[in-house]
């Protein structure tokens, strides 16, 4: 028993499978003390991943389209969280660079040339130079003047919000909520993807969350710059005496993180909208990176599959209420893999303490 507990415990994977089915555990009592019958919550989890209504038997694949729209932007902000926190870095600003990437691809597509291919390609290229940008500047603090990437990148946020609002709203025929339409050649929406899943707005975004979850992997595990970014994030002092540029890498590794969660802005303002949003709030994509980062492990595969899972959580919640079980069932499942994740320390002192026990 020992060395199976051993084993559970030295594998993150087993331990975020664990915390997972802990959540999902907490949230099936909790239904059943408030007197809902928690069939319903796993009937609207279903739906979502199988586009079956187990209510009235009928099958619509569109839910499985609007998971997956729900997923992209979660996963690539995950990847935002998750590179700087191989680096050693807590990047808690994807927010702000999702934001800082929306706004760039959303002014691309108003004032770029409508050629088509190429105007794709400035929209999403600019997301991704605004996200890298905007991460840099947390980067570059965080080298040069030691400032705290976390207090910088939180102030960054809500800078980035605001300054949204103020240039978008400047657009000639601008709403309080919105800009004027989109020309269609920055539009990354995909009719065949769109037919395959019955009408729901999964666009291309798709392949993009793809690519750059492959270009996450083989940075990371593949090159020599991700093998300096690693060592650094384990030990700064031992990185540098081994001849690391440690504050180099912290400016490389806030700029790549920055261009991920600009991307995720490409995603959502070209492939799920035909005009640009004019924010009022958070879109929170950020925020739920993180605890999808934290719950992956921060490792390629680990974030996608987690990234799909809060997907399904969030996009499962306008299904729960209709099956009169509270949306808001969904956050605490997700809130509670984060603090079960936060007891990993508490479970590898115990670890410690068992082993010098049995000595």
């Amino acid at each position: 028993m020992t060395k199976f507990f051993r084993t559970v415990t030295d594998s993150n994977a087993a331990v975020s499978a664990i915390v997972v089915l802990l959540g999902f555990l907490t949230a099936t009592l909790l239904l059943f003390i408030i007197g809902r019958n928690p069939s319903g919550m796993y009937q609207a989890m279903l739906q979502v991943v199988t586009g079956f209504d187990s209510r009235r038997g009928t099958w619509n694949v569109r839910y499985i389209g609007e998971w997956f729209v729900v997923s992209i932007p979660i996963i690539l902000c995950a990847l935002s969280m998750g590179f700087a926190s191989r680096s050693g870095l807590f990047n808690i600003g994807a927010e702000g660079q999702y934001i800082a990437g929306l706004t760039a691809a959303q002014a691309t597509a108003l004032f770029f040339p409508p050629i088509p291919v190429l105007h794709t390609f400035a929209a999403i290229s600019a997301a991704i130079i605004a996200g890298a940008a905007w991460g840099g500047i947390a980067g570059f603090l965080k080298a040069r003047y030691k400032v705290s990437e976390v207090v910088a990148t939180i102030m960054l946020n809500y800078i980035a919000l605001y300054l949204h609002r103020i240039l978008m709203l400047r657009i000639p025929g601008s709403l309080s909520f919105r800009t004027p339409d989109f020309s269609a050649t920055a539009s990354i929406s995909s009719s065949f993807l769109s037919f395959l899943t019955n009408g729901s707005r999964l666009n291309n975004g798709l392949w993009l969350m793809a690519a750059a979850v492959v270009v996450y992997w083989i940075i990371m595990e593949r090159t020599t710059l991700g093998y300096s970014l690693r060592t650094a994030g384990l030990n700064k002092d031992a990185a540098s005496y081994a001849g690391i540029r440690v504050n180099f890498n912290i400016t490389i590794s806030m700029l790549i993180a920055g261009a991920f969660a600009g991307l995720a802005g490409a995603a959502v303002s070209l492939g799920v909208f035909n005009y640009g949003r004019i924010l009022v709030s958070f879109d929170n994509y950020g925020f739920d990176g993180i605890a999808v980062a934290l719950a992956g492990n921060c490792s390629a595969i680990g974030i996608t599959v987690m990234g799909f899972l809060f997907g399904m959580l969030k996009s499962a919640q306008p299904l729960m209420q209709s099956r009169q079980i509270p949306m808001e069932i969904a956050t605490i499942i997700m809130g509670l893999v984060v603090v079960f994740l936060s007891l990993r320390g508490g479970i590898k002192m115990f670890k410690e303490w068992r082993s010098k026990k049995a000595l």
